[in-house]
């Protein structure tokens, strides 16, 4: 199984999934033309997804996942709140999956699936989850858009190989920064984003031996560098004795590495 992070940030927000001979896209956030450029430097061409999972409402994940859908003939899987959503209703083949539910993904082509286990999140868009998936032993969990650390979802998330985890601001660079005060009271709420010193609290939870690989996602463009992020992610590692784990920084204008699960 490998990963890429495909785009990350308030812009839009995806990652390809490649499992076997089966291709599975996490989020859809940017504009149609432009996650078909991406899909294409990721080496996927026509037809290439079987799968689109979508996290939440949001449009910065779900912006062009029911046209995707639709295009390639996947089957896109949202919760049942997000059937009538606009960027959703889109598509030709919808399956609703049951928030803490493993669920099995395959294809025609694809005599070993993918095991999906939707775990809900604290955020302010109903429902929003992050996802574990797993394929022939190993595992890759997909975290963003989280308001507060919650023990009960590391619980449900964990033996990530791979990990992709929203360090979203600094909260001292976003009390003092330009965003409105209702912005920022969003952000720091309980069902805002991850600062860096929350998203290490969760790391903590989530790390186990088995991690090698950690993606830092959804930084803040305004909030957060990756300097920040870097430094709190390395420093809770270093804690935890897993100093070998490799970090990677997601970009929102580039495609990232194609992480070997």
């Amino acid at each position: 199984m490998h990963l890429q992070v495909l785009s990350s940030g308030s812009r839009g927000n995806s990652a390809l999934v490649r499992a076997g001979e089966l291709n599975l896209l996490v989020d859809a956030g940017l504009p149609r033309v432009a996650m078909e450029q991406r899909l294409e430097c990721a080496g996927l061409g026509h037809l290439g997804l079987d799968h689109v999972l979508v996290t939440h409402g949001h449009l910065d994940h779900a912006r062009s996942a029911g046209l995707l859908s639709r295009q390639h003939r996947a089957t896109l899987h949202c919760s049942e709140a997000l059937i009538s959503n606009a960027s959703i209703r889109r598509s030709k083949r919808l399956s609703v999956y049951r928030i803490g539910e493993d669920q099995d993904l395959g294809g025609a082509s694809a005599p070993t699936g993918v095991r999906v286990r939707p775990v809900l999140l604290p955020h302010d868009a109903l429902p929003t989850v992050a996802f574990r998936l797993e394929h022939a032993g190993r595992v890759c969990v997909v975290l963003t858009d989280m308001g507060r650390p919650d023990p009960g979802v590391a619980a449900r998330l964990r033996g990530a190989h791979v990990l992709v985890l929203e360090f979203n601001h600094d909260a001292e660079l976003l009390r003092s920064g330009p965003y409105p005060a209702p912005l920022k009271r969003r952000i720091l709420g309980n069902a805002g984003h991850l600062s860096n010193e929350q998203a290490g609290e969760v790391l903590g939870a989530l790390a186990g031996p088995e991690l090698h690989t950690l993606v830092l996602a959804h930084l803040s463009q305004h909030n957060n560098t990756p300097e920040l992020a870097l430094a709190a992610a390395c420093g809770k590692l270093a804690e935890l004795g897993l100093d070998r784990v490799a970090v990677h920084v997601a970009d929102q204008d580039e495609v990232g590495a194609n992480l070997e699960v």
